[in-house]
C-alpha cells in the first residue's frame, strides 16, 4: 500500500491519501480521543502520541498534531496505523455513527436551501483539496454559521477564507446574508 502525504494550509495538519475510499459518502471529524468512539479507525490514529485531530473525507485523512510534536517524528507511525486499519479490515466508522455532513432538509427555508447548495458544490470541494471540510450549521438574522473541520479547524488563514471568499460569495448570490462566522 502506497499513502501519499500532502501539506495543507495548516502547519499543525497533514493530508494522507491511501489510494482508497475512506468515506462512502460525508464526511467524519473527530477533535479529540473521546469523540472518536465509534470509529475503530479514528481511535487507531489517536494512539499516536501527538496526534489531536481526525477527519475523514472521501478519499484522504487529514490528522492534526499538537504544537509540540515533529511531523518527522509521528508520521511513520501515522502511516503505520494506517496500512494497520486497512489490513484489518475493521469498519472506519461504526454504523450507529451519524454522518457529519449537512444534508438537505425539506423543512429548510429557501435561503438556506441555496446557502447550502453553494457550500456543497462550490466551497466544500476547495478546501477538501487542502484536507479540510467546512459544513452548514446555522442561519439566523443574517448571519451564516459554519464548522470549520480537518485542516481548517485551527487553520492561520481560516479566517481569511470565511471573509474574503465564503462571506463575499454568499453576499453576491445570497443577498439575505450579511455576515459568515465560525463555530
Amino acid at each position: 500500500m502506497f499513502i501519499q502525504t500532502e501539506s495543507t494550509p495548516n502547519p499543525l495538519t497533514l493530508k494522507f491519501m491511501p489510494g482508497r475510499i475512506v468515506m462512502e459518502s460525508g464526511t467524519a471529524y473527530f477533535p479529540d480521543k473521546k469523540s472518536g468512539k465509534e470509529s475503530p479507525f479514528a481511535l487507531r490514529l489517536f494512539e499516536v502520541e501527538g496526534v489531536e485531530g481526525v477527519f475523514f473525507g472521501s478519499d484522504f485523512i487529514t490528522i492534526t498534531k499538537n504544537e509540540s510534536t515533529n511531523w518527522e517524528i509521528i508520521k511513520p507511525t501515522i502511516l503505520g496505523a494506517i496500512m494497520e486499519h486497512y489490513s484489518s479490515k475493521e469498519k472506519i466508522i461504526e454504523e450507529s455513527a451519524d454522518n457529519k455532513s449537512a444534508n438537505l432538509n425539506k423543512n429548510d427555508s429557501e435561503i438556506v436551501k441555496k446557502i447550502k447548495e453553494l457550500i456543497e458544490t462550490r466551497v466544500r470541494p476547495a478546501v477538501a483539496m487542502d484536507g479540510g471540510d467546512i459544513v452548514f450549521d446555522n442561519f439566523e438574522d443574517g448571519i451564516v454559521y459554519l464548522h470549520m473541520q480537518g485542516s481548517c479547524s485551527g487553520c492561520p488563514s481560516s479566517t481569511a477564507t470565511l471573509k474574503s471568499g465564503i462571506e463575499n460569495m454568499l453576499k453576491h448570490y445570497i443577498p439575505e446574508v450579511i455576515e459568515v462566522r465560525p463555530i
